[in-house]
């Protein structure tokens, strides 16, 4: 697929100007009249860090102007893995600036993760951290550039902190520092940014982003995301979540995410005239201490996390006055613990079911509580068009159970160079087929029943079976393998990996070792290792993995 395939009609592309939904504005341009309108607010906070919405736009501009003086341009892609860092957003609207690409790279994902978006997004660049959470991102840098041929590999390596002068990678505050006459930066004819300019010459309709899905195939498929839709999602939601000027958000979750960057999260904050805050890990104390000293109203989690914050603020050494709402979404929040949170932390739940592919569900401010607590939300935007069906493709009356088909105003119609599997991801007339087992309430509300994707949801990680299975069998004492998700009350789904051996089977360490070694992000070790004489299969040849849960229940 190309930037340019697979679109809305110009039909559907008009209506959605008409009624307000698309504006015609790119991101470069939108920072432009934020720092207009609020040049002296604060945008953002990160520790002793600050930045007013001037301050934002000119670090935009500053770093737009290093990256140019690298051979970054228009419609360039690049690989930004950061963690969560204000350093993030400089690039993010440094690049919007420039008409380039960020896509976006969560923290855990490793050399094989990384290795695959430079290879489907061809990236130029890459911008990591030197290194966080005791990992050094400059080697796995240098492992990913090795193993590409030149001319595939990423040309500059940019690195938030010490580049390592072993390395030739470019530091974050040289780039910054950088004058456009450099030498060696740039070619003397290059165009450079200047403090007028808003986006590089990209137009509204461009991809702005690259996007990753949870991946049911194996790697991730990447989800081009458009100026006009992304930025309707970002303020669809704002618009539910009533931000305003006074909204003051802290980012818990990855930055990358897009839960945490457009739910409404990062972008729906900034254009609000709001304040985001980042925190640099999701714990309690952390989080309630930045509360705390900003004033936070607005705050996004999975559900691992609730169980913690709710055992915090019963300590009672916290003000949390000032928190309103919280929101709950990367994976289906039991009834239980969403009716102890809003209490726990005196604040109103909101529950969140979507997808970086599109359609976003929240349940209402003004929800009453069965709704609040026991379903997923309903679709933000009033052009968000649901079909739940059944096997045959034939819509279910509301109530009952079957895959949900979505088409609206910015959701996909197609993954980004992937053409064979955009054949069978949507329908002829444009659906995309989630994967999802919902039922809808009359009142448009969604619960969640499960999937028909052989995807494992842990804690909001999204794990391919397939994946991890490919490269269990790699492991000398494996002959066969099958990794099962079965419910947890702590993460919603825990992690099985049956495995049939020669001999005895290696345990739980042994394994998350393997897998790291051959690449895999961390979270994809399975939590548990069952060693089993065959694999049960279906009437078809397939792996019956629901027998294997039932027979894990049993135990």
């Amino acid at each position: 697929m190309t930037e340019t395939q697979h679109t809305w009609s110009e039909a559907e592309s008009a209506r959605y100007r008409a009624a307000g939904h698309w504006e015609g504005v790119t991101f470069g341009a939108r920072l432009r009249r934020a720092a207009a309108d609020h040049g002296n607010r604060v945008a953002l906070v990160d520790g002793d860090r600050r930045w007013t919405y001037a301050d934002l736009d000119a670090e935009a501009d500053r770093v737009a102007r290093g990256l140019r003086g690298l051979g970054v341009g228009r419609g360039d892609r690049v690989v930004v893995q950061l963690p969560n860092r204000a350093e993030f957003v400089l690039v993010w609207f440094g690049l919007q600036r420039l008409g380039a690409v960020p896509v976006h790279a969560m923290p855990g994902h490793r050399r094989r993760e990384i290795g695959h978006l430079v290879r489907v997004s061809g990236a130029v660049a890459c911008v990591v951290p030197d290194r966080h959470a005791r990992f050094d991102y400059r080697e796995l840098m240098r492992a990913v550039r090795a193993e590409h041929e030149p001319s595939r590999s990423p040309r500059t390596v940019v690195v938030v902190g010490d580049p390592g002068q072993e390395y030739g990678f470019v530091s974050f505050e040289a780039l910054r520092a950088a004058s456009p006459s450099s030498p060696g930066r740039a070619a003397p004819d290059a165009a450079l940014p200047t403090t007028g300019a808003d986006d590089g010459g990209a137009d509204p309709g461009d991809v702005a982003l690259l996007l990753l899905s949870g991946g049911t195939t194996g790697l991730p498929k990447l989800i081009p995301r458009t100026h006009d839709d992304y930025a309707y999602n970002a303020r669809a939601c704002a618009e539910v979540c009533a931000l305003d000027d006074q909204t003051v958000y802290l980012a818990v979750l990855p930055l990358g995410f897009n839960f945490a960057f457009a739910c409404p999260g990062v972008l729906g904050t900034l254009l609000a005239g709001g304040t985001l805050v980042v925190a640099p890990d999701p714990s309690p104390q952390t989080a309630f201490a930045l509360v705390e000293r900003e004033g936070v109203t607005l705050t996004s989690l999975t559900p691992p996390l609730v169980t913690h914050w709710v055992d915090e603020a019963a300590s009672g050494s916290w003000d949390l006055g000032s928190l309103a709402v919280v929101q709950v979404g990367g994976a289906r929040l039991p009834e239980e613990q969403a009716r102890k949170l809003g209490p726990a932390l005196g604040v109103t739940v909101q529950q969140v079911f979507g997808m970086a592919e599109g359609l976003i569900n929240l349940t209402r401010l003004d929800d009453p509580e069965d709704l609040v607590c026991a379903t997923q939300g309903r679709p933000v935007s009033p052009d968000d068009e649901i079909v739940v069906v059944d096997a045959d493709g034939r819509p279910v009356p509301d109530g009952a159970a079957g895959e949900l088909l979505t088409r609206g105003p910015y959701t996909l119609r197609g993954y980004y160079r992937a053409e064979e599997h955009n054949r069978t991801a949507f329908t002829p007339d444009g659906y995309y087929r989630t994967g999802d087992v919902v039922r809808r309430l009359p009142t448009g509300h969604l619960v969640v029943v499960g999937r028909i994707k052989d995807q494992i949801n842990r804690g909001g990680e999204k794990i391919a079976a397939v994946e991890v299975e490919e490269q269990l069998l790699v492991h000398p004492a494996i002959t066969a393998a099958a990794l099962v998700g079965v419910l947890d009350e702590r993460r919603g789904e825990r992690t099985v990996a049956f495995v049939v051996c020669d001999g005895e089977a290696p345990g739980v360490r042994e394994v998350a070792a393997h897998l790291k070694e051959r690449g895999l992000a961390e979270y994809k070790a399975p939590d548990e290792v069952v060693q089993v004489s065959g694999l049960p299969l279906t009437a078809v040849g397939k792996v019956d993995k629901a027998t294997l849960a039932r027979e894990l229940l049993r135990r």
